[in-house]
């Protein structure tokens, strides 16, 4: 049997058929709830050509996303994915991994460590497109997150509104 382990996604990696990309195995396990952070956009994709989806330590703020279960055996092409080599100097990657506790379903009584990914800023990177956005909300509603923080998700500024 393979160990597992459970990955935060927020952005585009909420749509199953993306995350499958690289990780076959990616399990939905539950809707949760990151305090403490906001969603930002603070990096240049090159394979987008626009901003891509991060998160930032904010105060009163809250991310919403979900967690999968990951084979073992798909965290190194995971991290590839997002940029991120273990053995690179932390400045030349382009996100980070990150352990986090995220709370099942909100709730403060369910707290959940998992790792995600947290972009490395860029200065003044465009913003989303229009596409990448619908991505990140479709991966929403894939995961049933609430209809108040998918109106949050369609607020969110593109280059081609």
């Amino acid at each position: 049997m393979t160990n597992t382990f459970y990955y935060f996604a927020y952005g585009s990696n909420l749509v199953l058929a993306e995350i499958r990309r690289s990780c076959p195995s990616a399990a939905r396990k539950c809707v949760v709830k990151l305090p403490g952070f906001v969603l930002t956009f603070p990096r240049k994709s090159i394979n987008r050509k626009c901003s891509v989806a991060s998160i930032e330590a904010h105060q009163g703020g809250e991310v919403w996303g979900g967690v999968y279960e990951i084979s073992d055996l798909e965290r190194e092409t995971l991290g590839r994915r997002e940029g991120f080599r273990p053995n690179r100097d932390v400045s030349s990657n382009s996100y980070i991994q990150a352990n986090v506790t995220v709370l099942v379903d909100g709730d403060l009584a369910e707290p959940l460590n998992v790792i995600t990914f947290i972009a490395n800023p860029q200065a003044h990177p465009p913003l989303p497109s229009n596409d990448y956005k619908n991505l990140i909300i479709a991966g929403a509603r894939e995961w049933n997150l609430s209809a108040e923080y998918i109106a949050r998700l369609e607020q969110i500024e593109t280059v081609n509104p």
